[in-house]
This record gives C-alpha cells, structure tokens and sequence, in this order.
C-alpha cells in the first residue's frame, strides 16, 4: 500500500467516525454565512451550534468537541466570545481553528487575530494567503477580503509560500491552511498541495467560511492534520460535482447535497493532492 493509499484511507475514517459520533461543533461565525455553515456541518453528520453570547459561549465550548471562530463582519461582542471561547478550548485541549477573514485589509482584524493566535493556540490557521501574509508580518495585497492577485499561489512561485507557512507553523504550533486555486495545508514537517475546486466556489458567498466549519467538524476527530486535508479536498471535490448547473444559486444548494451525499468511492476517484 503506498503512503497515498493510506492518508486516504486515514481520511475516510475521519468521515466515517464524524458520522457514527455526530459531535457538537460550537461555530462563531458571521450572520452572513451562519445558515450555511450550519448546514455544511449537518451535512457531514455532526451537530453545529451557533452560540455567540459572551456570557454563554465558555459553558457551550466547554462541552462541545471542537471550535471554529471567523473574523468575517466582526462585531465587539463577537470578539468578546471567540476570545472567551478560544481560551476555554485550550484549558480543555478542545481543537480549534481560526478562519482570518479580512485580516489582510483591517489592523482591527489584524491586531486581534495576532491577540488570539497568541492567548488561545488554535489547531489550524486558516485564511487566503494574502491573509496568512498580513499574520506573518509580510506585505499584503489583499483585495477587501479576497486574496490579491500578487499573492496568488501558483506551481512557480509555491516553494516561497511555503516556507513561510512552515514557519508559521512551527512558531504556533497550528496547522496553517492556505486557500485558493492550489490549497496549501501544513503541520511544519508535512505539506500538501491540493489543486480540487473550481472557479464557482469563488462566486457565491460563504464557502470559506463553509470550509472553516467543516474543518472544525473534521478535527474534533483528533487528528488535525488529516481532518483539515479532509475537510479541504471534500469542499473542492464537491464544488467540482455541483459546477454543471443554471447559476450560482442552484450551485449553492448542491454543494451541499454532495457534501451530504457523496462517497468514499467518489472521493478516490476525484482527489487530487501531493505531498510536497
């Protein structure tokens, strides 16, 4: 068996387990995309909770099995609770993931996302790279929230990407998870390159944020590396499946059929990733 046959296999255990086990997600998401991200982690068989209050959200992530905050259209109060929250998933060894949203165009982002990465330890970084740029300190060319074109991720220039996110992650100890038309998920040691996905996922709003509660979803498992390359190639996959239709309505409604519906046999036939 060959070392891609086993992350694979690893992989789909992942997706098993979170079905048999139905874990609660605590997600602090934004009112633009908390329907969706609910749905996505329904889809895959655990059981989201939306808890924002800042006088709630300790108790709930406290019996929840992992956590997936966003900076996406970020309020007082929603930093209040993703601070509290984070701080009480790391007493309690409760995976994590921070999805940077708009970090690379906002210091207010910026400045709290270095706060909570510092006080909280989250499992996974996840942001598009002109957002993991601004969190390493280097120059971003972000578009408002959407990644600039100077930063795009291309086959020529990865390497320099890379190296970056390696350090990133051994400084944190956080898995980093850049995305865009090639993902890039590493631990410091392992790196993989994901080319799944299509140009539709771009065009509707909240697939990011999507993917940032199906990585929380996949990591409750407790493995972080493998639940976030799960998480990752399944969004791409399913994009892939759903792109053949009217418009970017109809688009959104089967991206989550498919996360619903799609299996192990299909996930074989259409991952694409390698090991860099």
């Amino acid at each position: 068996m060959t070392n891609q046959e086993i992350t694979i296999n690893n992989l789909l255990q992942i997706k098993q387990s979170i079905k048999l086990k139905k874990p609660l997600i605590h997600c602090i998401t934004n009112p633009i995309s908390i329907n969706d991200c609910a749905n996505m982690v329904l889809a895959v068989g655990a059981k989201p909770i939306m808890a924002e209050h800042p006088l709630e959200v300790s108790e709930i992530t406290r019996v929840s099995k992992s956590l997936g905050v966003n900076l996406g259209n970020i309020t007082d109060n929603r930093m209040e609770s993703m601070l509290i929250s984070g701080k009480v998933a790391f007493e309690n060894k409760i995976p994590q993931v921070i999805d940077l949203v708009g970090v690379g165009c906002s210091k207010l982002r910026l400045n709290y996302a270095k706060k909570f990465i510092s006080e909280c330890n989250p499992s996974v970084i996840k942001g598009n790279m002109s957002e993991i740029k601004a969190v390493c300190g280097m120059k971003s060319n972000s578009k408002g929230i959407d990644v600039g074109a100077c930063d795009i991720v291309t086959e020529q220039n990865s390497d320099e990407s890379i190296e970056m996110m390696k350090a990133l992650s051994l400084r944190t100890g956080a898995v980093v998870v850049a995305t865009g038309v090639i993902d890039i998920i590493t631990d410091g040691n392992n790196t993989y390159l994901i080319t799944n996905g299509c140009e539709m996922l771009s065009m509707i709003t909240g697939t990011g944020c999507m993917l940032t509660a199906l990585i929380a979803s996949y990591i409750s498992y407790g493995n972080i590396l493998d639940g976030t390359v799960l998480a990752t190639t399944l969004m791409g996959i399913c994009g892939e499946l759903s792109q053949h239709v009217k418009g970017t309505g109809s688009f959104r409604t089967e991206l989550i059929d498919n996360m619903f519906s799609i299996s192990d046999d299909m996930i074989i036939k259409k991952i694409q990733y390698k090991l860099k």
